[in-house]
């Protein structure tokens, strides 16, 4: 089990983190999501000891990290650090050796990541030859290609095209396969939604919610109905009463109807503004889950 627990870390007077917790199983993937500077980069940056909590710890096997364990942790991170000049090839085995791997080993899984994430036919190039989208699999390659018994990913898929997108999520969930645990943040909610067993959201340094996306939709009290009207009047619904505009774009509107609100009542609202042409309840996407946690204060926020 991999561990973060209750980790605090203030630059000065700005408190960055405060306390946060959040477990990640073996052969699990775990959907790092929050605003930018919530403190998520922080938090990964502290598991692999480039920086220092001010207290709580990250443990792996229930042992604290130490510099042995991040050698065999797989790291990704935001800032990306590449030597333009070196070659492909050379660059993944080079951070293979890093890790331990001997030299004909290192070549091996060079050659074998290389391959798998699209680059073959440019390990003999060199990095600052390549697009963004390339180097960024450079990257990925080069936390990869250890075999590691942890990922920790600070957003892996920014860059990528949605082919980069499909070939980095196949290697990430083959890595789930065999067991390894995989933390990722990322902005691509869709993507955290569609790949990942659990989720947490991080706001003002705090974790504001964790859990998979259906237990999250659990806890959300509100029911959501969607109502398409093309030819709708801008805001139709924000006087409707027990009912919130969610989202509203080109007659498509999300709304959020509190109990006891007749929806019949509302059906009725948008056919007096035009052709009703979808009417369905539905359940809420990570997006949705996600602006209501950012937005809604925790009780530790309200108290203080």
């Amino acid at each position: 089990m991999l561990e973060f627990d209750g980790l605090h870390k203030s630059f000065g007077d700005n408190r960055v983190l405060e306390g946060v917790g959040f477990t990640v199983a073996p052969g699990s993937m775990f959907g790092f999501c929050g605003s930018n500077g919530a403190g998520k980069t922080t938090t990964m940056r502290i598991a692999m000891g480039l920086l220092r909590a001010d207290a709580g710890e990250v443990r792996w096997r229930g042992q604290p990290l130490d510099p042995d364990v991040r050698r065999r942790i797989g790291y990704m991170p935001e800032e990306r650090g590449l030597y333009p000049k070196m070659k492909v090839g050379e660059q993944v085995a080079y951070f293979a050796r890093l890790h331990g791997l001997d030299a004909a080993s290192s070549r091996r899984a060079s050659e074998e990541w290389t391959e798998r994430l699209g680059l073959a036919a440019r390990r003999g190039d060199a990095v600052e030859k390549l697009s963004l989208g390339n180097q960024q699999r450079v990257q990925l390659a080069a936390a990869l290609v250890s075999r590691p018994e942890v990922l920790i990913l600070d957003e892996p898929f920014s860059g990528l095209d949605p082919i980069g997108v499909d070939s980095l999520a196949e290697a990430l969930l083959g890595q789930v396969r065999e067991g390894v645990p995989v933390v990722f943040s990322s902005h691509q909610l869709d993507l955290v939604e569609r790949l990942c067993d659990s989720v947490g959201i991080l706001a003002r340094g705090r974790m504001v919610a964790t859990g998979t996306v259906d237990e999250l939709r659990r806890r959300e009290t509100g029911r959501l109905l969607r109502v398409v009207v093309p030819d709708a009047a801008p805001h139709w619904a924000g006087a409707l009463s027990g009912v919130r505009v969610v989202s509203e774009q080109a007659g498509d509107t999300v709304l959020e109807l509190a109990d006891g609100t007749d929806d019949q009542a509302v059906l009725a609202s948008a056919l007096r503004t035009g052709r009703v042409t979808h009417f369905a309840w539905q359940q809420p996407t990570l997006v949705e889950l996600f602006r209501e946690a950012v937005a809604t204060p925790t009780a530790q926020e309200v108290a203080a």
